[in-house]
């Protein structure tokens, strides 16, 4: 008998063929709590409660927390999530502005904050900019933080000077949005530079957000995981991007997480992405 694992913002019901290795780390989502500003948060149901649900189907047990432009420099829900869910379990990703104070890191860091993420592909929208990511680089790096980036290909490459000089490890967002660019892209170059020095890693995550094809094969971000996989396999983690606010339809994460038996063939690779590989990035508790 199939077993129903309903999950918002997710569609298909079904557990994924591929059974998660114990401490599994799914490290990218976001929590949506409709407590906070904005009055009105997107999507909807994407609560801690939700995320439960999310785990259940798929089978991690710990996660990272990032907080979404939506909620701007206030990463007060994500704290909150992080210790509903239990800090041996979980961890978050704070988006700062230059005015944040000292003691303010340090709570963040307390409340298990590992890293700033900058989203800064449309100005429009961005809550941080490219200029910031140096001088919040040099504050967070006695946190042993990183900074995590969300940027088009072309920023990585007119960045890339910058990027060499950061005190911090660097993470590149969402397969660093290779998939339509492609390998070819000297951002690929700029990335894997940076991945083979162990200055960087690299999250295997948002393969619809780098596709034309789409499910259940996404050829593009497939080809693009791959090259990460095989080239640096201890410079990458998984995240699902629950609960998915891009795409107007919600993808199939059971078919995402099998996307993985692709990506990384070998079970003791999958092992090292999902469990080994997030406890060195994350700080997670090594457990046997």
């Amino acid at each position: 008998m199939t077993i129903s694992h309903a999950v918002p913002n997710s569609s298909g019901t079904e557990a994924p063929k591929l059974v998660a290795p114990a401490n599994a780390a799914d490290c990218h989502i976001h929590i949506y709590d409709p407590r906070y500003a904005p009055p009105v948060a997107r999507p909807t149901n994407a609560t801690v409660a939700d995320y439960r649900l999310f785990q259940r189907r798929i089978g991690v047990s710990r996660v990272v927390i990032v907080t979404p432009r939506n909620y701007g420099n206030d990463n007060s829900f994500t704290l909150d999530a992080i210790a509903a869910l239990g800090i041996d379990n979980a961890r978050g990703v704070a988006v700062v502005t230059p005015e944040i104070t000292e003691r303010q890191l340090a709570k963040l860091h307390d409340g298990g904050v590992r890293g700033i993420r900058f989203t800064v592909g449309n100005p429009e929208t961005a809550v941080t900019s490219i200029d910031m990511i140096e001088p919040l680089a040099r504050r967070i790096a006695e946190f042993d933080w990183h900074v995590q980036l969300n940027m088009e290909p072309e920023q990585v490459v007119e960045s890339a000077a910058m990027l060499r000089r950061l005190p911090t490890t660097i993470v590149f967002d969402h397969l660093g949005k290779l998939g339509l660019a492609g390998l070819d892209h000297p951002a690929y170059a700029v990335m894997r530079e940076l991945i083979d020095r162990r200055r960087a890693w690299v999250k295997i995550s948002g393969a619809y957000l780098n596709t034309k094809v789409g499910p259940p094969l996404y050829p593009e971000a497939t080809a693009v995981a791959r090259a990460f996989v095989d080239a640096a396999p201890e410079r990458a983690v998984w995240g699902s991007d629950w609960p998915h606010p891009t795409p107007k339809i919600p993808p199939d994460d059971a078919v995402l997480f099998d996307l993985l038996s692709d990506w990384a063939p070998d079970e003791a690779t999958r092992k090292r992405i999902l469990v080994a590989n997030p406890e060195a990035l994350y700080g997670f508790p090594k457990r046997v």
